[in-house]
């Protein structure tokens, strides 16, 4: 059966094997997480101990939670491209087969820009914020006594988001290739995206205007970085479109041919008959 002629029923039990398939990757990861947590949550107290910052639990189940969020983070991370082969398989019939080969290749591109998100909110804006922390805490005289739930609460708050507002350039290339946006809208909205960017750096970043600028700078270039893809997914766009057209084009023609031919065919033989 075509994918396409399938019922709103048979989509939705499409979509409850490629979660299932999901889920049992997940579980996989998580399996393999365990072994791997243990040493990352001591590595990610590395930039509290940089400033001497002692990290305390208030309660018994802290630690506990603590290190199950950290596997659900790494299982996470693990599954994903599972996750999103899943979703690029789900929604792939409605596509044309030279979108499926280009949207296919976004995946892996999908992924490490995950890891580059994550990977510059951690190693670039955490210090700096942690500093800019400590440093106000001595100039005011206080004391601080950080629980280590707090820590990688803020830690997880400021870096996840990274993670996906870095997918902004496969998203508008994906939308782009498949003709559903275009450079020159991106241009038309840049004032309302900015705007819209701006306010998620507000709710990442602490109140202190630095941070703001850490967060929002990365995220404006990021935006730029996304109208100039958007140029050439588009152009890609433009170039199967015109080629489809030649070829419906060649199409109907052969089609009107063949009328013809079967219409002269069928005049010659009812001539013979007469």
């Amino acid at each position: 059966m075509n994918p396409k002629d399938l019922t709103v029923i048979e989509h939705i039990e499409e979509l409850r094997k490629r979660l299932f398939i999901v889920a049992v990757f997940f579980v996989l990861a998580m399996a393999g997480a365990f072994f791997v947590a243990k040493p990352l949550v001591k590595y990610l107290q590395t930039t509290g101990a940089k400033y001497n910052i002692e990290l305390h639990a208030f309660d018994v189940v802290t630690p506990l939670a603590i290190y199950i969020q950290v596997v659900f983070l790494i299982a996470f991370i693990l599954s994903s491209p599972v996750l999103m082969y899943q979703l690029w398989s789900f929604i792939s019939p409605g596509l044309r087969e030279v979108e499926r080969r280009a949207t296919l290749s976004y995946i892996p591109y999908s992924f490490l820009l995950f890891i580059a998100g994550l990977s510059f909110s951690y190693f670039l804006l955490f210090p700096y914020v942690i500093k800019f922390m400590m440093n106000l805490s001595n100039d005011l005289d206080i004391q601080q006594t950080i629980g280590i739930h707090e820590y990688f609460t803020f830690l997880f708050k400021l870096t996840i988001p990274f993670g996906f507002l870095f997918q902004l350039p496969i998203v508008v290339l994906f939308f782009s290739r498949i003709g559903k946006l275009s450079p020159d809208l991106l241009i038309r909205i840049r004032k309302y995206s900015y705007f819209g960017l701006f306010v998620c750096a507000a709710l990442i970043a602490p109140p202190e205007l630095a941070s703001h600028l850490m967060v929002s700078v990365p995220l404006f270039i990021l935006y730029e970085i996304s109208i100039m893809i958007s140029r050439v997914g588009y152009r890609k766009y433009l170039k199967s479109e015109e080629i489809r057209l030649k070829e419906e084009q060649e199409a109907e023609q052969k089609r009107q041919i063949e009328e013809a031919l079967e219409q002269q065919r069928r005049q010659i033989e009812e001539l013979n008959n007469q």
